[in-house]
């Protein structure tokens, strides 16, 4: 029977997400994530110290002592399985991280435990797309595209209006999915198209090639502005370009203040764990609800695909209704006896 750090171990293995802070890197993300699973699991009660038989010699008398010693058996505890000697009882646990997020940026951070890990690989083979939302400033380029970097030119921006971005975010979007379409390797005129592009899969087979899927402004107030994004396939470097690339496009200069992501697969920002919630207890119960949303996709699947080969209604009605008017208008007419 399983110890009760080893059924908690068992109950944590699975994805989950957390929320990753602007400033901090992924890596120290993972390690106090893993400390912090460390602590949980040690801190749960152990098993009682195994226990042995010991003789001991007692004499009582100096009568008893002349003709022999006298053994008197005791039970000890076994000091070499003693938790003092043999130090915690787990000391390191894999935590997997998903799509990463570089030191500048922050959101949704994918992390897995234990045998999650082979999840987390299956779940990025797939067509799994992110979105960002980015803040952006016009007037400024950098080295870097970002507004910590060494600023390379200003421009001015007053020119520029929401309908004359939202007119380069078309075309920006529109080049995309053009692309997306071209390396997807599927015929657009077959069944199997359909299906994909029905199920949000249809993308590039190329995973090197950064796919924008969705772009549209939320906010525009100059300088300041900012964007949503759907993507994949994408680097923070490379949503920091596209900023630049706009501004470039507007006739101007733009940098990226900041990058977040706020969906990563079917793990959104409300699923995500902050700091202060990085513990054994609720990474539990996170891994728990997502066990529990793929229970719930995979018994949804089949009863939408039984829907679909469902035929409607109302053309089996409309069909039986035209087959018994031919019915009718096939009856005899009676004709008059009378002269």
């Amino acid at each position: 029977m399983a110890n009760p750090a080893i059924r908690m171990l068992r109950r944590l293995e699975g994805l989950f997400c957390v929320y990753k802070p602007s400033g901090v890197h992924w890596k120290l993300v993972r390690d106090t994530i893993e400390t912090n699973l460390l602590k949980g699991l040690n801190a749960t009660p152990s098993q009682p110290v195994p226990q042995e038989v010991r003789f001991f010699t007692s004499a009582d008398s100096d009568a008893e002592a002349s003709k022999g010693l006298t053994l008197s058996a005791a039970s000890v505890p076994v000091l070499s399985k003693h938790p003092l000697v043999t130090g915690p009882e787990f000391q390191q646990i894999k935590v997997g991280v998903g799509h990463r997020l570089d030191a500048f940026s922050s959101g949704v951070l994918v992390l897995a435990v234990g045998n999650g890990n082979r999840t987390l690989n299956d779940f990025y083979r797939t067509r799994v797309t992110r979105d960002y939302t980015l803040q952006g400033e016009f007037g400024t380029a950098s080295d870097d595209f970002s507004n910590t970097g060494r600023a390379l030119e200003r421009s001015t921006y007053g020119h520029i209006t929401q309908d004359n971005l939202d007119r380069v975010l078309a075309m920006l979007q529109g080049v995309n999915q053009k692309a997306m379409l071209t390396y997807s390797n599927v015929d657009m005129r077959s069944q199997e198209a359909y299906e994909l592009a029905a199920q949000g899969l249809l993308g590039s087979d190329m995973k090197l090639l950064p796919i924008l899927t969705g772009l549209r402004c939320i906010h525009f107030q100059p300088p300041n502005f900012t964007l949503e994004v759907q993507c994949a396939n994408e680097t923070q470097k490379y949503l920091r370009k596209v900023v630049h690339e706009i501004g470039l496009e507007l006739r101007s200069t733009a940098v990226c203040k900041g990058v977040r992501r706020t969906r990563d697969g079917h793990f959104s920002l409300q699923d995500a764990l902050t700091r202060h919630h990085w513990t054994a207890s609720d990474v539990k119960q996170a891994v728990k609800q997502y066990h529990l949303t793929i229970k719930s996709k995979r018994q949804s699947r089949p009863q939408i695909k039984d829907q679909a080969l469902q035929p409607p209604e109302e053309n089996t009605t409309a069909k039986v209704t035209k087959h018994n008017r031919s019915t009718v208008s096939l009856s005899p007419i009676p004709v008059s006896t009378e002269l």
